[in-house]
């Protein structure tokens, strides 16, 4: 039987030449990164086809077996060897736990750390004396409404002192229980209040709580004016609060179910009285300067010390400027006061002026005869000198003629010579 090399040596022979060919082609050709095959090229400028072809035939079962490995790996180590997984679960589970109270711890810390930051920028910048304190309980009844304070009598507190925050009022000192605590009663208590004014209207009150924990101005009459809204501000009245600190704002007016025509107006609070934490105590009423206020207020007394130093000057130049000129008279002056017991200058009579002799006298010259007499009979003439000797005018006249002495003009009436009349 012929074998098979004999039978297909031809073949054979050719089938090895080509191999041994494209082997050789394969050492040959390099292939770039572009997927383009060349020749003479130099090395490391491309890879080889052997290589790739090597590559390629190897490539599968590796990764085939490199796979199934990590598989087996994967399958012991996730579902056979689990006998720690339970313990380092719980330790695992209880450091998460901690690290969240941590954070908790640190959140809190930091939100306080804000507060205290705000309070103290608000405690330097307030007028008057306050001493920080924090709320460590509450009261244990809903219908007292109280808290208690780490702050006593070594911090100088007394009753009826303000307790307030930069958002607004609390309520006031009720007790001072001992030396580092003490009681404060809520604003909103039934048993508090407070001295209020309507910023825009001007219109005050007085500030209580009702049985509900909320804050009403009663006691009002009715006015349109009053809108939700309105700023409430203290109005310093009641000797607890200063003036002007900030109380809530209106949030509805209603009707007084017991009295007609008042009204009650519910208050919303600016301070969160429900979840306080920290608060001032107004320790003293004497406003306290820092030392630039102080420098400032100094400056500001020294310039109206001098203004008004000024004007006393310029007020003693009008004076001795008026004493020496008399007839000048300052419009800005006081009126100077009446002395009733002052002695009234006497009245002067002044005399009527005596007319002048005339020059030519004729009838209508004074103690001229009148017209109807010099035209009167001869027989009348007595009778009408009768009635001139008695009217005033002649009397007045023939006085002033005869102080004078004057003789009667040539010419007239009375210086005709009269008849004579014989027995």
């Amino acid at each position: 039987m012929e074998s098979f090399f004999a039978r297909y040596r031809n073949y054979l022979v050719l089938l090895t030449i080509l191999v041994a060919q494209m082997i050789g082609l394969a050492v040959q050709v390099r292939r770039t990164g572009a997927g383009r095959s060349s020749l003479g090229m130099q090395d490391g400028e491309g890879v080889r086809l052997i290589r790739l072809w090597a590559n390629t035939l190897v490539s599968p079962p590796e990764r085939f077996v490199h796979s199934s490995r990590m598989l087996v790996a994967g399958l012991w180590q996730n579902y056979f060897d689990l006998r720690h997984t339970r313990a380092e679960n719980q330790q695992l589970q209880q450091t998460i736990d901690r690290l969240r109270l941590e954070q908790a711890a640190l959140l809190e810390d930091a939100r306080q750390g804000q507060r205290l930051e705000g309070l103290m920028g608000f405690q330097q910048k307030y007028l008057y004396g306050t001493q920080a304190a924090q709320i460590f309980g509450t009261g244990g009844s809903n219908l007292s409404r109280v808290l208690y304070i780490d702050k006593g009598s070594a911090d100088k507190l007394e009753r009826d002192m303000a307790v307030i925050t930069p958002d607004g009022i609390v309520g006031k000192v009720r007790e001072v229980l001992g030396r580092h605590s003490a009681q404060v009663l809520a604003i909103n208590d039934q048993n508090s209040g407070a001295g209020v004014i309507l910023e825009t209207t001007r219109i005050r009150g007085i500030l209580r709580g009702n049985a509900d924990g909320r804050l009403q101005i009663v006691d009002l009459l009715a006015d349109k004016r009053i809108q939700p809204g309105e700023k409430v501000l203290t109005a310093g009245g009641d000797q607890i609060f200063p003036r002007g600190l900030p109380v809530g704002e209106v949030e509805k007016v209603v009707n007084d179910p017991d009295r007609d025509g008042f009204i009650k107006i519910m208050v919303r609070p600016a301070a969160h009285l429900d979840r306080l934490d920290e608060v001032l105590v107004i320790t003293s009423m004497q406003p306290r300067f820092s030392p630039q206020e102080q420098n400032d207020l100094a400056t500001s007394e020294a310039l109206k010390g001098a203004e008004a130093a000024s004007l006393d000057e310029q007020r003693k130049a009008s004076t001795i400027m008026a004493e020496r000129l008399p007839g000048l008279t300052d419009p800005n002056a006081p009126p100077k006061p009446v002395d009733p017991n002052a002695p009234q200058p006497s009245l002067l009579v002044v005399a009527p002026a005596k007319p002048l002799k005339p020059i030519h006298p004729d009838r209508f010259s004074p103690g001229a005869a009148p017209a109807a007499q010099a035209s009167a009979p001869a027989g009348d003439k007595p009778k009408a000198q009768a009635e001139k000797a008695s009217s005033p005018t002649s009397r007045a006249t023939n006085q002033a003629d005869s102080d004078a002495g004057a003789q009667p003009a040539p010419g007239s009436p009375d210086s005709e010579p009269k008849p004579q009349r014989h027995p």
